[in-house]
């Protein structure tokens, strides 16, 4: 058990210290970078945090060129991260509140994250405009459509209201299945952040966990033809739980 304390205190000391270097990389290096030089950066830096916290990113399928809407089940305040290790050109929409944390806030900003009032229909609108530019300038754009984590094991009813931004421009939708695992769990408790649970007991049970790995399954792109955002929403809903071995029996809404 002190073995193990160490460990984790020794991971924790080290992931401060990337972070902070992450915030002098962006500071110093994305004001007027390429967006290639920006991608690669934001890997890096994304793929090495992973590996700092102990956990081991395994992708499965390929992102296919083009602009896309990344649509993505929602499990740990990590997905952000994960995805960025293998798709650093994601601009994710994200609720504001996330702007508030300490540090990370300012970094995930910095990518290009775009923030959302969840609670105010009208900003909402906002976001889907934004959104949409963002993919006519071909941008990968990507979203959680459960709008909250949930503990891994089910999805949330899908809102479906972000996808418009594909439907108007014509853009097909990327699913993803995210699933933490660890030795002895095929969905890992140690990544959930659920409930009342801070940011910094979520990061203290990460760091104190052993074997976690990161799944990421790339699934077929599903293309808008023909589609309304809420059919959209059932659809790759149906993809995602197939792949995570889930009910979907809620439907988008």
């Amino acid at each position: 058990m002190l073995l193990r304390r160490l460990r984790a205190v020794w991971r924790l000391g080290r992931v401060v210290v990337h972070i902070l270097h992450g915030v002098w990389v962006a500071w110093r290096e994305f004001d007027g970078a390429s967006a290639a030089h920006r991608c690669a950066r934001i890997q890096w830096w994304s793929a090495k945090l992973l590996a700092l916290l102990g956990m081991r990113l395994q992708p499965m399928g390929r992102f296919q060129l083009g602009p896309q809407l990344v649509v993505a089940n929602h499990v740990s305040w990590l997905d952000i991260t994960a995805v960025h290790a293998v798709c650093p050109q994601a601009r994710f929409v994200s609720k504001s509140d996330v702007k508030a944390w300490p540090v990370l806030g300012w970094l995930i900003g910095a990518a290009g994250t775009l923030f959302i009032e969840r609670e105010n229909k009208r900003d909402a609108l906002r976001v889907v405009h934004q959104s949409a530019q963002a993919l006519r300038e071909g941008d990968t754009v990507a979203v959680f459509p459960e709008g909250t984590t949930s503990d891994g094991h089910h999805l949330l009813p899908f809102h479906a209201n972000l996808l418009q931004a594909a439907v108007a421009t014509g853009t097909p939708l990327q699913p993803l299945a995210l699933r933490f695992s660890d030795p002895d769990h095929a969905v890992s408790p140690a990544a959930a952040y659920i409930g009342d649970m801070t940011l910094a007991e979520s990061l203290w049970t990460i760091v104190c966990a052993e074997g976690l790995v990161v799944h990421i399954d790339i699934l077929p792109q599903q293309p808008v033809d023909g589609l309304d955002r809420r059919a959209l929403g059932e659809a790759v809903r149906t993809q995602i739980a197939a792949a995570l071995g889930v009910s979907a029996d809620s439907a988008a809404h």
